[in-house]
């Protein structure tokens, strides 16, 4: 039962997501608003049971209204709701736009993948290398610019160093808008090497997040499949069948 509630709920987030993304497009909302509208507040209703109920289930409720994912379904469960509090044609707007958060509910989905709390779990072991990565890449960044500001001069449309930065940042990435572009021969020497560079840059990340991806599965210490549903905890050894917060069992076939 829990694994079907846990497929229901994931094929409701994405249908979800789907009518907010129909709902933004005029012609398609003009002609089936209703039934986008209809579908919308059963999804929000059965939302709002699933938040009720976690709530009253939990040993803790605080923790987990305050939790990410509390706030996450909170945030996701509420804008239809609101649009009877806030009334006025003048507010029509506002109101729009509050709906706009039921897009949250797509990071629902990550309590039901593991895989994502593996992935987050190395994404924070990682963040001072990648702090300091990107603290590197950010003085390369005004280094280049300033001297391509030199080189180009206002002419090339390098009217002044924030916008020589801002040449750089988008040439390292290898995004190349084409709004300014060296014609020097210098510069573009320059900015060959640049580009030569941000290749490099991009990879650095990807190998310090897959280091500590493949640190973490080698010492098997990733989180477990399943939040606990009890508590909410996270932080469990691949090979637990119980919950080392609250004894919760973390695989209903283990009940049975």
């Amino acid at each position: 039962m829990g694994k079907l509630f846990d497929v229901i709920l994931l094929i409701l987030i994405v249908l979800s997501i789907v009518l907010v993304m129909l709902e933004s497009v005029q012609e398609i909302d003009q002609e089936y608003h209703k039934i986008l509208n209809y579908g919308e507040w059963i999804i929000t209703v059965f939302f709002s049971i699933e938040y009720i109920a976690r709530i009253v289930t939990v040993k803790k409720p605080s923790k987990y209204i305050f939790s990410f994912y509390g706030i996450i379904d909170f945030l996701s469960t509420i804008p239809l709701y609101l649009s009877f509090l806030i009334v006025g044609s003048q507010t029509l707007l506002t109101v729009r736009a509050l709906r706009l958060l039921r897009v949250f509910r797509i990071l629902k989905v990550t309590r039901y993948i593991g895989e994502s709390n593996k992935l987050t779990n190395a994404l924070i072991h990682s963040r001072v290398k990648i702090f300091i990565f990107l603290f590197t890449v950010f003085i390369i960044a005004i280094i280049s610019g300033t001297v391509m500001y030199l080189v180009e001069g206002e002419a090339s449309g390098f009217k002044n160093i924030p916008i020589s930065i801002y040449w750089s940042i988008v040439t390292l990435t290898t995004v190349g808008y084409g709004d300014i572009a060296p014609i020097t021969p210098l510069g573009q020497l320059i900015a060959s090497f640049i580009m030569i560079l941000g290749y490099g840059i991009i990879a650095v990340p990807t190998g310090i997040v897959s280091a500590e991806y493949s640190k973490a599965s080698d010492e098997k210490v990733n989180v477990n499949t399943r939040v606990c549903r009890q508590c909410h905890e996270k932080l469990h050894v691949d090979d637990s069948n119980y919950c080392h917060h609250c004894g919760t069992v973390l695989h209903p076939e283990i009940e049975d």
